[in-house]
């Protein structure tokens, strides 16, 4: 029988670990994936203010209102799709990032974050429902990437979505571990905004 060498059980390690992220990486798209209810939320108006984010570096710019569209398409695409009877609004601030530049693969490979802050308003109490704001820190995805850097195999713009649409898995995972905000008050209905 032959022994595999140190080195070779190195270079299959690596190979396992780069097919296991890639694995983690091909996710469903979320206008594909079921939506189970989340209470009765359903979201009227999402507001992302990016006006006094910082930015720290290395870290590719990325403009405030570049953030903005981001963050908004990305609530939308992930919490637009419940249609419950209440109606309820999202407030997400920008508050930092760090997207990453190109750097040396396997040396120097940078990982993008941004940090956000959300605040969930009940439309019908005309008030919010958590009084201090949630800080959320998110990282770009796993995906092969990790190895070599987002900053060399992706775009500002693939970056800042990638980091967007985690920014909203997160917030949507929050709001679940959180459902009772959202449960049928007696005689709600939804009503125009």
């Amino acid at each position: 029988m032959i022994r595999p060498t140190f080195r070779q059980s190195r270079r299959l390690f690596a190979l396992a670990s780069l097919a296991a992220l890639a694995a983690c990486s091909s996710q469903t798209p979320v206008s594909q994936q079921s939506v189970e209810p989340l209470g009765e939320f359903k979201l009227v108006h999402n507001i992302v203010v990016a006006d006094e984010v910082q930015k720290v570096q290395p870290s590719r710019d990325v403009p405030a209102d570049v953030w903005e569209e981001a963050m908004k398409e990305a609530i939308d695409a992930r919490l637009g799709r419940y249609d419950g009877s209440q109606l309820y609004h999202l407030g997400i601030a920008v508050l930092g990032y760090s997207v990453a530049v190109p750097g040396v693969p396997l040396v120097l490979a940078p990982k993008s974050v941004v940090v956000v802050e959300a605040t969930v308003w009940d439309n019908a109490k005309g008030g919010k429902i958590n009084q201090e704001p949630r800080q959320f820190t998110v990282f770009e995805s796993a995906s092969p990437d990790l190895f070599i850097g987002s900053g060399i195999t992706k775009n500002k713009d693939e970056q800042v979505a990638n980091l967007a649409a985690n920014v909203a898995l997160q917030v949507e995972k929050w709001m679940r571990e959180n459902e009772e905000w959202f449960a049928k008050r007696p005689g709600s209905e939804a009503t125009t905004e």
